[in-house]
């Protein structure tokens, strides 16, 4: 079988050590003992965070999920993979939250990887190596029965946890078997036999997430429920304005208040060393943190009320104190005017493929359009929260961070990252915004600040939770990158696209130049480039489906935008573009795949019976969009109608996706689309963030409103997966993108309106 994803490294082994109780631990070891070992009993060993299946002597197993769970399913979809493999029954089956450990990633071949929930790339990661797995310690079983029973392996079956010889009618639980397990030699991972597709039992049904029963019945299921006896609350007061610092705290009169027993100034640390050319890495240096007044108290309430009601913080707000949306935007209008000079380029910020200015002299008809999307926060309804205890020199932190790691906790308690016990908990959300760990970075500092005046007052060291408010949330998040495009199109006298330009004005980052998205490699003449906006200096980061979260909107809009103006089918058109590359045969850039895309078109227009939209009433219209993100393609037909207060409601909408050639949790998929779906509507109609003098203006939900539930009636959504001839990718990125276009595509064909700026509710639009 050809894995083309991440496998398991020729030099990791499979191996079996014993458990007190008369359990048995099966995981992955590299360590060049147990390597050089091939047999032998086996001494009993302590969990192993990078052991992956713990047999009962009941005949149950834990499995361990390794990776952050942030709503995602990924905590019930990964052991899901190895049960399947293993070939127990998922009744059989408890999960255990893995903690951060190395070994996650060094053990499976690839020491980059390790705990990451980020990038739709849980799936592609893990998928081979998980089965892998699951296989061997299956083939350690059946090797375990074969020795027992003095029988050839090719005869024995498995099913339930259980070794079958039907010639003898002989039967044994992988339980009872555990024990000659430890005697077997380690398996080495080249050596595995996975199942046929066809014979799976627990992959591609539909599974309840782990943690629902718990989530729904309100048992401590999330970061922010992290309560260990003796843990001080903390509160975070932040300069409003990006880079300020404080001047001079009231801090003594802070400890006076109700509650409170620790009250500090939090400097911040130097900048680091310029970084060399063409280096530097991705975290600007390693871990750093805001200047900012610490408040610890016995409650939360307290802390906040210390807070907002006592502490007076005179601030240096910096030169960041002179930026605004209004003055970036201005920027981007001067560069408008010069988007002709705009140097050509390739890779991924620009790029020129024929000669678009000289074909739109040619052509028969010319488009013309500026669209626009904002700045947006992530919003989990989860604030950001952590919880450490520095003790002895060492601290152990419990964190729902996406990409937890050791030094975000060790570089500002001043420890080594061994001295780092990291825990994984779920979180409340994340959308990429746990990405960025300040969180972690912030409680470490303080809980070490904390110990240290309490060890000198002769009190003994406690868990300290750093819990944002949610204006907090708000105000110091890593937003989604704002964009501003100015196309132009050329089309010939039958209506084929013939040149495509596009002039990309942004702040915030480069993840919203499209030099790769669709149509070029459909166009002959295509030409992008940009204008970034200066000084800005607001952080900006990964939201969910970065960076096609913003661009879908604007190119899927121009692209229904140029097929009315065609005279042509928007659906149809998309797939003439498809059948027709410039240079059939060669590699469209970025990956992008044109059977598969057209695939999920087709799909979803046969699902939505688009054909048939002529005979929908007055008001009434469908929209199309599609997007290939994260290598996964999604396509959407929605439905909306629209009545003359600009009041609109989603009646139908259809979802066609490929995401490879295996559905690991069903239930869970069909939850990340509509989950996408759903928050497309927020990023449509409500969302946006503003700066004016460095700060954000947005404060809380009331200025911020997500979709709410009586905005989707149930069952509004259907979703239909393509199977392909593709290894398994992720969906909570690709699901999201192209839904905000169909949306107002859909909302153009109902009403003639063309939506080319976001949110709506600027422009006077609501939900029924």
């Amino acid at each position: 079988m050809k894995i083309t994803s991440m496998q398991l490294d020729r030099r990791s082994f499979l191996k079996a050590s014993a458990l007190a109780g008369g359990g048995v631990l099966i995981g992955l070891y590299t360590d060049p003992d147990i390597l050089a070992q091939r047999g032998g009993p086996v001494q009993p060993t302590p969990v192993n965070p990078s052991t992956f299946i713990t047999v009962h002597p009941d005949n149950t197993f834990t499995i361990i999920a390794k990776n952050p769970e942030t709503g995602q399913g990924i905590r019930t979809a990964l052991p899901m993979v190895i049960a399947e493999e293993f070939d127990v029954d998922w009744k059989q089956v408890k999960i255990q939250q893995g903690d951060l450990d190395p070994r996650f990633g060094r053990d499976m071949g690839a020491p980059n990887v390790g705990q990451i929930e980020g990038g739709s790339t849980a799936t592609p990661q893990n998928y081979a190596p998980h089965r892998n797995v699951g296989a061997a310690a299956r083939m350690m079983m059946v090797s375990a029965a074969a020795k027992q029973w003095n029988v050839p392996e090719i005869e024995l079956t498995t099913a339930s946890g259980i070794v079958t010889h039907t010639a003898s009618r002989r039967t044994a639980t992988y339980a009872s078997l555990a024990q000659t397990a430890l005697t077997m030699p380690a398996m080495a991972v080249g050596d595995i036999k996975l199942k046929d597709q066809k014979d799976f039992k627990i992959m591609g049904t539909r599974v309840p997430g782990v943690d629902n029963l718990a989530i729904v019945t309100g048992k401590p299921s999330f970061s922010i429920d992290i309560n260990p006896p003796g843990m001080l609350f903390a509160v975070f007061e932040k300069c409003p304005v990006f880079g300020g610092k404080v001047m001079s705290a009231n801090v003594e009169e802070v400890r006076k208040s109700p509650g409170v027993r620790h009250a500090f100034v939090v400097e911040a640390p130097p900048p680091p060393p310029a970084a060399p050319a063409g280096g530097g890495g991705p975290f600007g240096g390693g871990p750093r943190w805001a200047s900012g007044v610490a408040i610890v108290a016995d409650t939360w309430w307290q802390a906040q009320n210390a807070r907002t009601k006592v502490l007076k913080v005179v601030w240096d707000e910096g030169p960041v104190a002179s930026e605004s949306s209004v003055g970036y935007m201005a920027k981007i209008k001067g560069m408008a005017a010069k988007a002709s000079d705009a140097p050509a380029g390739g890779g991924p910020r620009a790029a020129k493929e024929g000669d678009a200015e000289a074909a739109f002299k040619t052509a028969a008809k010319i488009v013309e359009a500026e669209y626009e999307f904002p700045l947006l926060s992530h919003a989990p309804l989860e604030p950001q929260n952590s919880t450490a205890w520095y003790k002895d020199g060492k601290l152990e932190i419990w964190s729902p961070s996406q990409i937890p790691g050791f030094q975000n906790a060790a570089v500002p308690a001043g420890i080594q990252n061994t001295d780092v016990t990291f825990h994984l908990v779920r979180a409340g959300g994340g959308f990429g915004r746990r990405l960025a760990s300040e969180y972690d970075i912030e409680v470490s500092k303080i809980a070490r600040m904390v110990a240290d005046e309490r060890a000198k007052a002769g009190q003994p060291s406690v868990p300290v939770k750093l819990l944002w408010s949610r204006e907090d949330d708000m105000h110091f998040d890593n937003y989604r990158p704002a964009g501003y495009h100015y196309f132009k199109a050329g089309l010939d006298a039958s209506g084929k696209l013939i040149a495509f330009r596009d002039f990309v004005g942004s702040y915030g980052g480069t993840s919203v130049i499209p030099a790769n998205e669709f149509p070029r490699g459909f166009v002959p003449n295509f030409w992008v480039s940009d204008g970034q906006a200066t000084p800005f200096n607001i952080p900006t980061g990964a939201l969910r489906a970065p960076s096609t979260n913003g661009i879908s909107f604007v190119m899927q809009s121009i692209i229904d935008e140029i097929a009315v103006a065609a005279g042509k089918d928007p659906l149809q058109y998309r797939l003439d573009l498809l059948a027709s590359p410039v240079a059939p045969g060669t590699p469209i850039p970025g990956g992008f795949n044109a059977e598969r895309a057209k695939g999920v078109l087709e799909a979803v227009r046969d699902m939505s019976g688009w054909n048939n939209r002529s005979k929908l009433p007055k008001g009434t219209g469908m929209g199309v969009s599609f997007q290939f993100a994260h290598a996964g393609y999604v396509a959407y037909v929605a439905q909306v109608s629209v009545d003359s207060s600009k009041k609109i409601k989603v009646d139908k909408a259809w979802a066609a996706i490929d995401i490879g050639n295996q559905i690991i949790n069903l239930s869970q998929s069909e939850n990340l689309v509509e989950g996408g779906f759903v928050e497309g509507m927020s990023h449509l109609m409500a969302w946006e963030i503003t700066i004016d003098k460095g700060r954000v203006v947005q404060n809380n939900f009331g200025q911020y409103q997500p979709t709410r539930m009586r905005q989707l009636a149930p069952n509004t959504i259907e979703v239909k997966f393509l199977k392909t001839n593709f290894p398994p990718t992720g969906l909570g990125e690709p699901s999201l993108p192209p839904a905000p276009p169909a949306l107002t595509n859909a909302i153009f064909a109902a009403t003639g309106v063309r939506i080319r700026a976001l949110p709506l509710a600027k422009q006077g639009y609501s939900w029924v």
